[in-house]
C-alpha cells in the first residue's frame, strides 16, 4: 500500500528523466543464492547478510572517504560473512562465486514488457547502479536491457556509493535536471530513503522480501511491477 502523501510527498507530476536502480529492481538475484550458498557451505539463507554487508562496508567507504571498486567490496564482505559463521573462503573462490553469476542475472518477468511500454511512452530512461560501468553493460547485454535506456550511471565516475545524497545529486547533474524534474524506481528501502531525502521523486518496487525503511521520507508510490509501473506512469501529467 502507498504511504499518504505528505508535504515531503506531494502528488508526483510526469518526470523529465527516470532512473532505475538496476540489481534485484531490474534482475533477479536468486539465481546468485547457488554459487553464493555453495561458497558458505550449503548455506544459501546467508545471501541477504552477504548483500547487506556489501552495502554497509561501500557506505564505510563514502562516509570515510575512500573507495574500492563494487565487485571487490562484495568479495571483501563474502568472506567477512563466511568468517563469521566459520566457514572456509579462500578471496578467489570468493570473487569466482559472485562475479559468474552476477554478470548474467536474468530480468524479472515483468521488466522487458515494463520497459518497453515506458520507453513507449516517451520518457528518458537512466540507470543508476553502485555497480561498475563495465559490469552494468554485460549485465544489460546478457538480460536483453540495454536497448530501453537512453544513458547507464554507474557510481563509480563519482566515487560516492548510493544512498550518500552527493550521489544523487551527481547523477541529477549528469542528466541536467532538477530534483522535482526526476524519479528514481528502487527495490530498496535505503534506496528509496536517499532518493527522497534529494528531493527527488521515489517509487518502490515491492520485490519479494523488500520493504521501505519506516523513519524514512515515504516513497511517493509503490508497485509489485515494472508492467505496473508503467501502467501507474500514464496517468501522470
Amino acid at each position: 500500500m502507498t504511504p499518504a502523501l505528505t508535504a515531503e510527498t506531494p502528488e508526483p507530476t510526469r518526470p523529465k528523466v527516470i532512473f532505475f536502480d538496476v540489481n534485484e529492481t531490474l534482475l533477479d538475484l536468486e539465481t546468485m543464492r547457488e554459487s553464493v550458498g555453495k561458497a558458505l557451505g550449503g548455506k544459501d539463507e546467508l545471501l541477504p547478510l552477504w548483500f547487506s554487508t556489501m552495502l554497509h562496508y561501500s557506505l564505510v567507504d563514502t562516509v570515510t572517504e575512500r573507495y574500492h571498486h563494487f565487485g571487490d567490496i562484495g568479495v571483501a564482505a563474502l568472506m567477512m560473512v563466511a568468517k563469521n559463521n566459520d566457514i572456509e573462503l579462500t578471496e578467489e573462490e570468493a570473487r569466482e562465486a559472485i562475479v559468474t553469476p552476477l554478470r548474467s542475472l536474468p530480468a524479472h518477468p515483468d521488466v522487458k514488457e515494463g520497459l518497453k511500454s515506458i520507453k513507449e511512452q516517451g520518457f528518458r530512461i537512466i540507470s543508476f547502479t553502485n555497480s561498475s560501468n563495465k559490469g552494468v553493460k554485460t549485465q544489460f547485454e546478457n538480460a536483453g536491457l540495454i536497448e530501453f535506456f537512453d544513458e547507464r550511471l554507474s557510481i563509480e565516475d563519482e566515487k560516492i556509493y548510493k544512498p550518500a545524497l552527493a550521489s544523487y545529486e551527481w547523477a541529477l547533474k549528469q542528466a541536467g535536471v532538477k530534483p522535482e524534474e526526476a524519479m528514481m524506481v528502487a527495490a530498496h528501502g535505503w534506496d528509496i530513503a536517499g532518493v527522497k531525502a534529494a528531493g527527488m521523486t521515489g517509487v518502490f518496487v515491492t520485490r519479494p522480501g523488500k520493504t521501505t525503511y519506516p523513519l524514512a521520507i515515504p516513497a511517493n508510490k509503490e508497485v509489485a511491477t515494472i508492467t505496473e509501473l508503467a501502467e501507474w506512469l500514464k496517468t501522470l501529467k
